[in-house]
């Protein structure tokens, strides 16, 4: 039987066809847009000021690139934990109104600052926060991590915060004219913080009790020419029976400038003292006195005179030890001493009291 070459053709485009639709992949869904949740947020509380930072996410639940606007939810709520809905938010901001605070990451951050009203600030008190983005139908995959903050009263920093600078280094001092009315389990204390030249960040430097009156503190940890940034501020401490200590820092006072320049000479050196000796050698005097204890000794000066001359260094270079020999000395001479003590910057003591001796005129 002759085969109808265009029958064939016909079979064999129909058999391509069912060939490549025999496998048909299955059908996708529409995307719902919804953004991914937010899952670092963070919460910060200062004084009356809650700030939050997060990343706002990039893609949606089904890992589509966010490419239209979004609303970003702030979700407060007053003594609930966990919470379910975000019922109504602190504030709505546009995806092209966050405020970004850090890019360099893998996840850029964002921020908001949420002022407390004072009505909610009491001891037994605390806020949930959470993060709920919504698309332009305002619709969300739900909230974000939540974040528990305790909503206690702070106290005030205190007034007249200085520093000033003596030679055992800075010297901080302030006044307290009021402290807070007593609260079961509440205490406070306060928190110097400290910043060097260059550095952006401040550092924990001490942390002295809270009391009424003048006081003050010592910065044991400086360094001479060095500048320094120092503030203080009140920390509220929440302590209760089986829970978690708690503890909340008030507003800063405003930062006070220090430049740690040692213009200060240490102590004077005290108990010179003077013997001459000759036994079987060449004359000589020792002088001995008590050592200075600063830590930036570089040591002492060694002053000589006579009867008919004035003082003037006979050590070319300060002597480590509290300790001197004065090899050049003659017959019926007498000789006077005073020793000064010398830092690491040169800053030079007065002149110790000084101390006498003679050689005789007949070295044995």
């Amino acid at each position: 039987m002759k085969k109808n070459p265009i029958l064939l053709a016909v079979c064999g485009c129909l058999l391509l066809l069912a060939v490549g639709c025999a496998a048909p992949g299955a059908p996708q869904p529409p995307s719902l847009r919804l953004p991914a949740t937010v899952d670092n947020l963070s919460a910060l509380r200062k004084g009356d000021r809650v700030t939050l930072t997060w990343s706002p996410p990039t893609e949606t639940t089904d890992h589509q690139l966010i490419h239209w606007p979004t609303t970003t939810r702030i979700c407060r709520t007053l003594n609930q934990y966990p919470i379910n809905a975000c019922g109504a938010p602190v504030k709505e901001i546009k995806s092209s109104d966050l405020v970004s605070v850090a890019s360099g990451g893998r996840r850029p951050l964002v921020s908001f600052e949420d002022v407390l009203p004072p009505a909610l600030i009491a001891a037994q008190n605390h806020a949930t926060y959470a993060i709920e983005v919504v698309n332009q139908r305002g619709h969300s995959a739900g909230l974000s991590n939540q974040v528990r903050m305790p909503l206690l009263p702070t106290a005030p920093p205190p007034s007249d915060f200085r520093a000033t600078l003596d030679a055992q280094g800075p010297l901080l001092e302030w006044d307290v004219r009021s402290i807070p009315a007593p609260s079961p389990g509440v205490s406070y204390r306060l928190r110097i913080y400290r910043r060097a030249r260059g550095k952006t960040d401040f550092a924990l430097a001490s942390e002295p009790p809270y009391r009424l009156g003048e006081n003050e503190a010592r910065d044991r940890n400086f360094e001479w020419e060095q500048e320094y940034d120092y503030k203080i501020t009140a920390v509220t401490v929440l302590a209760a029976p089986g829970r978690p200590v708690v503890e909340v820092e008030g507003d800063d006072s405003k930062p006070v400038h220090l430049v740690a320049h040692d213009v200060f000479p240490p102590a004077v050196p005290s108990g010179l003292q003077a013997v001459f000796s000759s036994v079987g050698q060449k004359p000589f005097i020792d002088l001995t006195w008590a050592p200075d204890t600063e830590s930036d000794l570089a040591g002492y000066l060694v002053y000589r005179r006579t009867a008919a001359s004035a003082f003037t260094p006979v050590t070319t270079a300060p002597v480590k030890a509290p300790a001197w020999r004065d090899n050049d000395v003659h017959p019926g001479q007498k000789y006077y001493y005073t020793v000064t003590a010398v830092d690491v910057r040169g800053n030079q003591s007065a002149q110790s009291a000084p101390a006498e001796e003679s050689v005789p005129l007949e070295v044995r």
